[in-house]
């Protein structure tokens, strides 16, 4: 596949931004090149390319560091995708409902039409349905959340396969849960399909939402478009910081993790004992889809006692999405229900 000839026109002639940093590339001097203010601790801009950062996390995925972009939050990841795939106005992208929702308003964000091909009754991708749109050249994303937010479960991964190697398009697989499931990431696949780029998070298993660090895996072509689009400096030096630092922890935040999937197990036991729950569904992530007598009454009860989930009624009906939290904060959640 010529991925160059999925690249929007105007972004293939585009001539990047050139920061102070992009200019020099030696070791640290007397920096009077960026306009910044000599005194401080944060006064200077930090590395624009997250070279220390990308080369942490490239030796802990095992993969070259060419291959992987730093986000400003997965939520950047998915706009660049758009914006250099995408011609606004002409363009389509796929998804596949109920998913998660920042695909959809990225695409509306940037003027691009939406072909919906609604999962199974399984929660899983109809492929015989989204075959369907593959003769339409004008969808040039398909988006693939696995395991899927909100109902958590892990598409099958021979399905995801397929549709990489048979969509003419970029398909961006979001594996933001992936480190809470046991199905292996399609990370090392991206040597095989130029077109895929697989996205992973430190805001879920990693425990950094509030640092914005979303990651790109994808053949070094696609990366270098999603440096010449981004701003100059995306990702701020206090998170990449922070970012180094978890990745130095090692093995703590796996224990986690570890923690995070016996307390889903517990939780998911005991709701299933509850008189108003109607179905527990299976969950490869970090929160549990249920659904129950009356979502909108639960959900308002909860809130009066200080606990906060997610009401997901709107797309699936009658349903709550429950983060897991502690044990201590799981308790009093069974408790309040």
């Amino acid at each position: 596949m010529d991925i160059e000839k999925l690249v929007r026109e105007n972004i293939r002639r585009l001539t990047p931004y050139s920061s102070a940093r992009d200019d020099y590339k030696g070791k640290p001097g007397v920096f009077l090149d960026a306009n910044e203010n000599p005194y401080g601790t944060l006064n200077r801009y930090p590395d624009p390319y997250q070279q220390e950062l990308r080369s942490a996390v490239a030796r802990q995925k095992g993969v070259d560091k060419e291959s992987l972009f730093i986000g400003n939050g997965s939520d950047e990841i998915i706009d660049l995708t758009l914006r250099i795939f995408g011609n606004p106005g002409t363009d389509k992208v796929m998804i596949f409902p109920p998913t998660y929702g920042m695909y959809e308003v990225s695409a509306n964000i940037n003027d691009l039409g939406i072909v919906r091909v609604p999962l199974n009754e399984n929660f899983q991708i109809n492929v015989t349905e989204a075959e369907k749109h593959f003769s339409d050249s004008s969808i040039k994303v398909m988006f693939i959340c696995s395991p899927n937010n909100p109902t958590g479960n892990c598409m099958h991964p021979e399905n995801i396969e397929y549709l990489v190697s048979q969509f003419r398009g970029i398909v961006l697989l979001d594996e933001a849960y992936s480190d809470f499931s046991d199905k292996p990431s399609f990370i090392r696949k991206t040597e095989r399909y130029p077109n895929l780029v697989v996205m992973q998070t430190f805001s879920k298993a990693m425990g950094l939402a509030a640092a914005r660090i979303g990651m790109a895996f994808a053949d070094p072509a696609i990366i270098r478009y999603f440096n010449k689009v981004k701003p100059p400096y995306n990702v701020s030096g206090i998170n990449q910081k922070a970012a180094l630092s978890k990745i130095a922890e090692g093995i703590s935040f796996r224990d986690q993790v570890k923690e995070i999937i016996r307390e889903r197990e517990r939780m998911a036991g005991e709701i299933r004992k509850l008189p108003l729950t109607r179905k527990v569904f299976p969950s490869d992530a970090n929160f549990l889809l249920v659904k129950v007598t009356d979502a909108d009454m639960i959900y308002e009860k909860l809130v009066n006692n200080d606990i906060i989930v997610r009401n997901r009624s709107s797309v699936v009906e009658n349903c709550l999405r429950i983060t897991i939290g502690t044990p201590n904060e799981n308790d009093l959640l069974l408790e309040a229900v």
